[in-house]
């Protein structure tokens, strides 16, 4: 599909903010119609979300306070990733270190861009199965509670709007497909060469 009379062509960068989390910045872009125009997001360096399942079909969900929204949301697992690291591996160490769950079995599911207009982070969806429970290693600054979940409870709170996570949102509606047998997983733990950062 021919989309050129649609792209923006990058023209310069100005950094606005590189604080401890956030990095924002102001791009002039050249329009199709060759005016130019200002694009202010946030840049971001990843993240995965972990659909845990356990064994008696239950899923593993997390329960924390979001300043921004001033609320305690129900999420699934999820992490933003380390410089350098590999999804896989930033999937693994945030399951253990938020759940104290450790997997078996992983199967990449694939990417959701959850704020289109004003970032360009992209979260990657693993499944995890053949989980056995540990000790959680929380950061300092991270209170949570975990608890399991029935797909099908946890896709009333989705109707409900007791979820509204964007995040787990997608993954509700994922775990439902690959219940279903709709969509199906690899269980190989290696995500397509397209999918890799």
């Amino acid at each position: 599909m021919d989309d050129q009379h649609l792209r923006e062509t990058p023209v310069a960068r100005t950094e606005l903010l590189r604080g401890h989390f956030l990095h924002v910045v102001r791009d002039t872009v050249r329009l199709p119609s060759g005016n130019e125009a200002t694009r202010e997001y946030v840049l971001h360096p990843g993240a995965v979300m972990v659909i845990g399942l356990l064994d008696d079909g239950r899923v593993v969900m997390e329960r924390q306070f979001r300043h921004p929204m001033r609320a305690v949301m129900i999420e699934f697992p999820a992490g933003k990733l380390d410089a350098g690291e590999a999804s896989l591996a930033c999937a693994q160490r945030e399951l253990i270190e938020e759940t104290g769950y450790r997997a078996r079995e992983w199967a990449f599911a694939g990417r959701l861009a959850p704020t289109i207009a004003y970032s360009d982070e992209i979260i990657d969806i693993w499944f995890a199965r053949g989980l056995t429970l540990g000790d959680r290693r929380l950061d300092d600054e991270e209170f949570l509670d975990v608890f399991t979940a029935d797909p099908a409870e946890l896709t009333q709170w989705c109707r409900s709007g007791e979820v509204i996570d964007g995040k787990t949102l997608i993954g509700s509606m994922w775990l439902n497909n690959v219940i279903s047998g709709a969509w199906t997983l690899d269980w190989s733990g290696t995500p397509p060469a397209d999918a890799v950062r």
